[in-house]
């Protein structure tokens, strides 16, 4: 059988992306074309090409999958075919042989993500529980009459600002309509203490 992207990067089918990311750079530095001699340069670039090309599958989740899934129908369709007598490339053997290593890895590969699944679901568990805890003793202190004060991040002063900015924005583009110029002017004539204030203001 030729060399799939997994052989080519010497990896387990169920490897993680930081395992494939490993490989992939040992491999790229091994071959690399700069390191080699004249005599296996050539060979070398043939090497790296194709575990460039390995690595540009298995690194993306999306080709990834498509990947596997193309392995597996071939798998499928090559193990539904009878053997024939003469094959000697492909024996009955090491065809159970390569079964039970894909049920195995299979299994292993379910194994992990069921453990992968219940490390999530008890984190996401843990994390309701601390923040029920919270939220209950935020509840209690309110309840005795503590004032609760919450410390503002960075990010809550600006989006404070940018509201404020935006407010008065607004207020100087409605102040340039004519009939709302109007209006204040008209409140100003004929208000004293606004007429007062405006002008002790102004002049200050």
């Amino acid at each position: 059988m030729n060399q799939n992207y997994y052989d080519i990067l010497q990896v387990n089918k169920n490897a993680s992306p930081e395992i494939i990311e490993k490989a992939y750079k040992t491999l790229a530095k091994k071959y690399h074309p700069d390191l080699q001699t004249e005599e296996n340069k050539k060979q070398a670039e043939e090497i790296l090409k194709k575990v460039n090309e390995a690595y540009e599958v298995l690194s993306n989740p999306e080709k990834k999958q498509n990947y596997d899934k193309s392995l597996e129908d071939l798998l499928s369709h090559h193990f539904s075919q009878k053997p024939q007598q003469n094959d000697s490339s492909f024996s009955s053997f090491e065809s159970n042989r390569w079964k039970q290593e894909q049920l195995q890895q299979e299994k292993l590969y379910q194994e992990e993500l069921k453990r992968r699944q219940e490390i999530a679901y008890q984190n996401q568990l843990q994390q309701a529980r601390q923040q029920a805890y919270y939220d209950a003793y935020i509840q209690d202190l309110k309840n005795r009459g503590y004032r609760i004060r919450y410390k503002k991040s960075l990010k809550d002063y600006i989006r404070g600002f940018v509201s404020i900015l935006v407010v008065l924005l607004f207020l100087f583009l409605l102040y340039q309509l004519p009939f709302v110029k109007s209006f204040f002017a008209d409140w100003y004539q004929k208000n004293d203490l606004i007429h007062f204030l405006v002008d002790f203001f102004g002049k200050s």
